[in-house]
């Protein structure tokens, strides 16, 4: 540094540092003057200084102001001749010492918990839901009415009519329980918050036949997964008109799928059995069946089966409603495998379900599975 200080200004001070190896930065740094520390920074020439903000927080906390709003207290100071501060710092001030919360004795809606339903067997947990078919002209609709069994994801019961109606809910509720042989405390249905679910006709019908109804969150799409899966299967297919020239078409379109969905049609969600197969308690039946016809193919062709020998899937033994978290944890009781006991993650997202078939003459007409047929 000596050198560079001494011959550089002649020499020139970047020559002569790349000669000695030097940064130019380094030596123009060193020959910098030292300086005072710096000083912190001030506040702003607007801010109260702490004396300041102590009397402002007293004048608040005085007996005649201690329960008005910082706009009145303002106003009362001008009107005596004081200026303290302005009102916006009047509410900086409360909100340093956490002061500033509502007053007013509010209602205050607590957290709804997202509903935990378990079905295990058949007519155990209902989920039902209306939907809208377009009719013949644009604002023409006709209402679809459908109550699925959760477990079997068999439709018990649909009716189309004209409106949606908590009297015709009413009836539709009651006579598929009653057909279905439904006892006091062995049902729970639930289903969203629409004007009919949560009608005072259904819920003192529910009552009076022992069941226990359940609803979805408020403003939550996905607390009723079985009937809106329903609903898409329904409307996803082929044969789905755009529209409906009259009710009569939307029951007889629904007189043929219904009995198609629950008969033929393999739902994944349930080990690709029909929902007849496991509400009428067929499953086990046909999951060997299938068995014996892998065991054969295996036995024909070992090779072709790289992970074994083939198994199908099994028939459900628990279907959940918002399953506990610890239950989606584990692999046994995953949700998103096929075949699985538990729900079937396409179940959640495009479903299937669909009931027995009858005939609709006015907009009282239900259908629902005869009981007969669970004998």
């Amino acid at each position: 540094m000596e050198t560079l200080s001494e011959i550089g200004p002649r020499l020139g001070v970047a020559p002569l540092c790349t000669a000695l190896g030097v940064a130019p930065a380094t030596y123009y740094r060193r020959r910098r003057p030292k300086t005072e520390p710096l000083q912190p920074r001030p506040g702003p020439p607007r801010t109260l200084v702490p004396a300041e903000q102590a009397a402002v927080l007293e004048v608040l906390h005085e007996p005649r102001f201690v329960d008005l709003a910082p706009a009145e207290v303002y106003a009362r100071l001008l009107d005596e001749k004081r200026y303290l501060c302005s009102e916006r710092t009047m509410y900086r001030i409360l909100a340093a010492n956490q002061e500033v919360r509502e007053r007013r004795d509010q209602l205050r809606h607590p957290p709804h918990v997202a509903p935990q339903l378990l079905a295990t067997r058949p007519n155990q947990l209902w989920s039902w839901d209306i939907t809208k078919l377009l009719g013949p002209a644009k604002w023409t609709y006709f209402y679809l009415y459908v109550i699925l069994d959760v477990f079997s994801r068999y439709v018990v019961g649909w009716m189309v009519a004209h409106r949606e109606s908590a009297i015709l809910a009413h009836k539709l509720i009651g006579e598929t329980c009653t057909r279905q042989g439904i006892e006091p405390g062995e049902l729970t249905l639930h289903a969203d918050r629409g004007s009919s679910m949560t009608s005072k006709p259904v819920a003192f019908l529910l009552a009076d036949l022992g069941v226990t109804k359940t609803h979805s969150r408020p403003h939550v799409s996905d607390d009723n997964p079985f009937s809106e899966a329903q609903f898409k299967t329904l409307k996803y297919r082929p044969d789905f008109p755009d529209r409906f020239g009259c009710i009569l078409d939307a029951r007889g379109f629904c007189r043929a799928f219904f009995p198609w969905y629950n008969t033929e049609h393999h739902h994944s969600g349930i080990g690709l059995l029909t929902p007849e197969d496991v509400h009428l308690g067929r499953a086990a039946k046909r999951v060997a069946a299938r068995a014996d016809v892998l065991a054969v193919a295996y036995a024909a062709h070992p090779e072709r089966f790289v992970h074994g020998a083939p198994r199908p899937a099994a028939a459900p033994t628990a279907v959940w409603i918002n399953p506990p978290k610890p239950l989606l944890a584990t692999d046994t009781q995953k949700i998103g495998r096929r075949g699985s006991s538990q729900i079937d993650a396409n179940d959640l997202v495009q479903g299937t379900g669909t009931p027995k078939n009858g005939d609709g003459v006015s907009d009282l007409t239900t259908h629902s599975l005869p009981l007969r047929a669970l004998h």
